[in-house]
C-alpha cells in the first residue's frame, strides 16, 4: 500500500497552523460550518493568512450549504478542496467539481451501511472520507467498526476519519485495503477545540512513514 496522506482538519489559529506545517501534511481542513467549535469566522486577518497558505491543499469542510454559498468562500480563502459534510445531492457535488475543486464527500457510517448509497457519487468525486455517523457532522473523536470497510468495492479512494489516534494507528494501517488513501484526523490530536498539539501530530507522521 502507498505511504497514506495525512488530513489535519479543523485549523484556525495561525501560529498554530505555521506549527502544524513544519510537519508537512498534505491537507489542512477549515471548517465553514457555524455550529462547529471549529468554525472558521469571516476575519479579513483570518482570511489573508489562510489565502496566503500556498505549502498545503486547503480544504473547505462545509455542511449542506448552498453551492453559490461554498464557492465564494472557496474562493474568497482560495481552497483548492471543498469537504461536503452533510446530505449534498449528486448534483451539487458535480456542480462544485466543474469549478475545478477536488471533492470529498463524506458519510457516517454505522454498523448498518449500505455502500451502495455510494454508487450515484462515484462520477462526481474525488474522494470519499468515512466519519463515525453523529448528529454533529464529525468531530466526535469516535470510531466506527472499521471492519465493515473490508465490504467496500468502489474504485473511488478514500480517507479514514473518527477517532483516528496514537492508539488504533497500527489498525488503521492493518486493514491493507489498496483504496484506502488517506486519514483525515481532528479531535483526537487537540488540546483545545481548534488548537492542534503539534508533538501528538509528529508522532503520528512518523508511524505513517514507519
Amino acid at each position: 500500500m502507498n505511504k497514506m496522506k495525512l488530513k489535519v482538519c479543523g485549523m484556525r489559529a495561525p501560529q498554530n497552523i505555521e506549527e502544524v506545517l513544519t510537519l508537512s501534511p498534505d491537507y489542512l481542513g477549515f471548517i465553514f460550518y457555524e455550529k462547529s467549535p471549529r468554525f472558521v469566522a469571516n476575519i479579513p486577518e483570518t482570511i489573508d493568512f489562510i489565502k496566503s497558505l500556498g505549502q498545503v491543499k486547503k480544504v473547505g469542510v462545509f455542511v449542506n450549504a448552498p453551492v453559490e454559498e461554498l464557492l465564494q468562500i472557496a474562493q474568497r480563502y482560495d481552497l483548492q478542496v471543498i469537504q461536503l459534510h452533510g446530505k449534498e445531492s449528486v448534483e451539487t457535488c458535480r456542480q462544485v467539481r466543474e469549478q475545478g475543486y477536488e471533492v470529498f464527500k463524506v458519510f457516517g457510517v454505522g454498523e448498518d451501511f449500505d455502500f451502495s448509497v455510494l454508487k450515484p457519487y462515484e462520477e462526481v468525486v474525488d474522494y470519499f472520507l468515512f466519519d463515525t455517523k453523529s448528529k454533529q457532522h464529525g468531530g466526535t473523536g469516535k470510531t466506527f467498526d472499521w471492519s465493515v470497510l473490508q465490504g467496500y468495492d468502489s474504485k473511488v479512494p478514500f480517507f479514514l476519519s473518527g477517532g483516528v489516534s496514537l492508539e488504533n494507528l497500527e489498525e488503521v494501517k492493518q486493514l491493507n485495503l489498496s483504496t484506502l488513501y488517506g486519514i483525515d484526523v481532528n479531535s483526537r490530536f487537540e488540546n483545545a477545540p481548534a488548537l492542534k498539539d503539534v508533538t501528538l501530530l509528529k508522532e503520528l507522521k512518523k508511524g505513517l512513514q514507519s
